[in-house]
């Protein structure tokens, strides 16, 4: 018996080591190149800098930039508002998409592999020069043109809209989920990782506990909620994580588009650290919080 522990232990071991192998690089280039950087920023956000001749200098201003941010900036406290709500919003939509189109995958039938691909294609195209490609390809832009003419007139999203407030459907939540709807293309092409994570989980699951349960009389909606979930339920962790962060870090965010448009144009260094440090322990916090209620949750097995 002390002999199986050891061997255990052993194992456990190897995995520790190799996974931090695995990570080694990003910790490296995070200590490298990303701390300095990151404590200076938070210095910043607490200074006036003032640009120079090649270099620039900072003069102590205390809680003067956060006050800014909070109290005078007309725009940054809605903004902030309505990109928390959306990612929310958009970050559950992602979640049981990616959570059901892992299911239909992780069937068997011809093809699966080709589908599998166009699944996890839209992560390749929206990467680097593939997403430049695609935002500047006048083709795709004719098309898209073409589409939207031709479907002039015939508008099915419009008509269950005007079926939901004839029927006295609140109209903020209606207009929400349609919102989601009508982005559905934003919540397939951020799906790609989340879904292979879901999948590689599904995949672990033994098919012998499908089987005792047909043999126990439990239908294909219990199984999902009794063997299916449950055996997944540690990933939903760690797709949380990623796609809020994924979400924050996106292009069309307003926030981040304010910051840059204040350290780009304006040149204001400390307002723009100011207003990054606010969003950055704002989504930490979110993170920190929606992770330990989702832990309470998760089924860890052997």
């Amino acid at each position: 018996m002390k002999k199986q522990k050891n061997k255990l232990a052993g194992l456990q071991k190897r995995k520790a080591i190799s996974g931090y192998l695995f990570i080694a690089p990003f910790i490296i280039g995070f200590l490298v190149f990303m701390v300095r950087p990151f404590f200076h920023s938070l210095y910043m956000s607490f200074c006036n800098v003032e640009l120079g001749a090649g270099n620039f200098t900072s003069h102590w201003a205390g809680l003067f930039n956060y006050n800014q941010a909070f109290r005078v900036d007309p725009d940054f406290n809605r903004l902030l508002f309505e990109e928390i709500l959306r990612m929310f919003l958009y970050s559950i939509a992602i979640m049981v998409f990616s959570f059901f189109v892992a299911l239909i995958l992780n069937q068997k039938f011809k093809g699966r592999a080709l589908v599998r691909a166009v699944f996890f294609l839209p992560v390749i195209l929206s990467s680097g020069v593939m997403l430049g490609l695609e935002t500047d390809n006048a083709l795709m832009a004719n098309l898209q043109a073409t589409v939207e003419t031709a479907a002039e007139g015939v508008n099915i999203t419009d008509a269950l809209k005007e079926i939901l407030r004839t029927a006295g459907v609140g109209v903020r939540a209606y207009e929400t989920v349609f919102e989601v709807i009508d982005n559905i293309y934003d919540v397939a092409i951020s799906s790609g990782i989340q879904i292979i994570i879901f999948l590689s989980g599904l995949q672990t699951i033994s098919a012998s506990m499908y089987e005792a349960a047909d043999i126990e009389g439990c239908t294909k909606w219990e199984s999902l909620w009794k063997i299916t979930f449950p055996m997944v339920s540690s990933l939903f962790l760690v797709n949380w994580i990623y796609t809020v962060v994924d979400f924050c870090m996106r292009s069309d965010n307003e926030v981040i588009e304010k910051i840059q448009n204040v350290m780009r144009v304006n040149l204001n260094y400390g307002f723009a650290s100011a207003m990054s440090w606010i969003y950055f322990v704002i989504v930490i916090a979110i993170v920190g919080v929606s992770s330990w209620i989702i832990s309470r949750r998760v089924y860890y097995y052997e």
